[in-house]
């Protein structure tokens, strides 16, 4: 998640349409531009939920090469993203986030080959079973169809989504910011002719069209074409898609993460858990945003904790209890309220001393995300108590909040962390992104008249 995706308000259509440099102009897209590409997408979705296993590999492998083949084509197109970003004064960070490189490339096809290695959802029998009457009921798992995906500056999203979308047998529409534009037309062209040339329709992967923050909103209610909606980015984003969509939606990855340090944890466990969760991957969702630690254990934790964080380079937003237990020491900053609803996605953690296990679940309950919790503790009853209370997509006991991963889970690829509870949540795999037919075979019967 980028920080241009969170300066976006619930009231806009924000970050995946972040803005243009003025060098670079703003392409406009009416209604019917968008309408028309989730038309065809919507036509490409019915060819590809009828693709064999082995097709839907070998599309995926001559993707890949196109990609290896084509890698100066989509350096130079990266490369004047790239410029743009920088003359319009964009991050260092997000610049970065939006970079490529050989071997950025070389991953991207290495992805799209991990695919063919997964075994394809599509036909899976969830379940079954044979009916009183006769009838043989099975339940299985079938495309969603059309999924449309916004998302933030990265590139490599582009390629990702596009590659887990049709293992799953989905068209891809997608809708990437606007400060990868000239990355992502030559990407999607690279996959859709690789597409072509395997067999697959045109439009198994395409973009939507504009960079005007007007083509998301058309986006957004273009439903009985699209199926389903999966916005990747910060809290304003996501929001925005939420409140303005009438197309289905799948919330993911806003992380206001916890570390919930017990009076009977191993504080050297402890330790090595809080750093690997905050510092290890900062700026993405399932990074620790918050520690709390007991009462009964913080007078010898917390000035560990804030030796141990500030040598990572973290600065710490601190309650009273913790500024009067440590002092006046450099990185470490009186915390507001509103800290501790922050998602950073930087070095920054919000600190608190809880008086125990039910203020810590409270205080989760209060101003977590429902994406990653973690309790260190040595005690079982407490670890059963904060499994069973806490709300979350998932929780860690004794291991660090980095592991809310689907590569991590060995789901092998992964659309996002869904926060939400119906029909997915935590990482979203390729089973994630199917939803279920019920097909009943009998011999002739027929119901009862009542």
């Amino acid at each position: 998640m980028s920080v241009i995706d969170q300066q976006a308000t619930a009231a806009t259509v924000p970050a995946a349409t972040d803005a243009q440099s003025p060098a670079r102009g703003v392409v406009s897209a009416t209604r019917e531009d968008v309408f028309a590409a989730a038309s065809r997408s919507r036509v490409a979705a019915a060819e590809l939920a009828q693709l064999t296993s082995a097709t839907k590999d070998r599309a995926l492998l001559t993707m890949a090469d196109a990609l290896l083949d084509r890698r100066e084509e989509i350096l130079a197109a990266n490369e004047l993203d790239v410029q743009a970003a920088v003359a319009a004064g964009t991050a260092d960070s997000l610049v970065d986030r939006l970079r490529l490189n050989a071997s950025r490339v070389d991953a991207m096809a290495g992805g799209l080959r991990e695919l063919v290695g997964l075994p394809d959802p599509i036909g899976t029998i969830v379940r079954g079973s044979v009916l009183p009457n006769g009838l043989r009921l099975r339940q299985v798992r079938v495309p969603l169809g059309v999924v449309a995906i916004i998302y933030e500056a990265r590139p490599n999203v582009t390629v990702d989504a596009a590659g887990i979308a049709l293992k799953a047998g989905n068209a891809a529409l997608l809708r990437g910011s606007a400060s990868a534009f000239e990355s992502n037309q030559v990407l999607v062209r690279i996959l859709s002719d690789a597409a072509v040339s395997a067999g697959l329709p045109a439009d198994a992967v395409a973009l939507v069209p504009g960079t005007d923050r007007e083509s998301v909103k058309h986006l957004m209610t273009a439903r009985g074409l699209v199926d389903v909606i999966i916005p990747r980015g910060g809290a304003g984003l996501i929001q925005a898609v939420v409140n303005g969509s009438t197309v289905p939606v799948i919330e993911t990855g806003v992380g206001n993460c916890h570390v919930y340090v017990d009076a009977s944890a191993d504080h050297t466990m402890a330790l090595e858990i809080l750093v690997n969760s905050k510092a290890r991957r900062p700026s993405v969702c399932n990074a620790a945003e918050t520690l709390l630690v007991h009462a009964d254990a913080a007078a010898s934790f917390v000035p560990a904790a804030v030796a141990a964080l500030r040598e990572a380079g973290v600065t710490l937003h601190a309650d009273d209890a913790v500024i009067e237990m440590v002092g006046d020491v450099p990185g470490v900053v009186p915390a507001t309220e509103e800290d501790f609803d922050t998602e950073y996605l930087s070095l920054d953690i919000a600190v608190a001393v809880v008086p125990d296990l039910n203020a810590a679940i409270e205080h989760i309950t209060a101003h977590g995300t429902g994406h990653t919790e973690a309790i260190v503790t040595e005690s079982l009853s407490a670890a059963d108590e904060f499994v069973a209370r806490v709300d979350a997509a998932a929780v860690m006991v004794n291991a660090s909040t980095a592991f809310t991963d689907g590569g991590e889970f060995g789901f092998g690829a992964e659309i996002g962390i869904s926060t939400q509870k119906l029909h997915a949540r935590g990482p979203m795999g390729l089973a994630e992104l199917t939803s279920t037919k019920y097909v009943l075979t009998g011999n002739g019967q027929i119901r009862a008249t009542s």
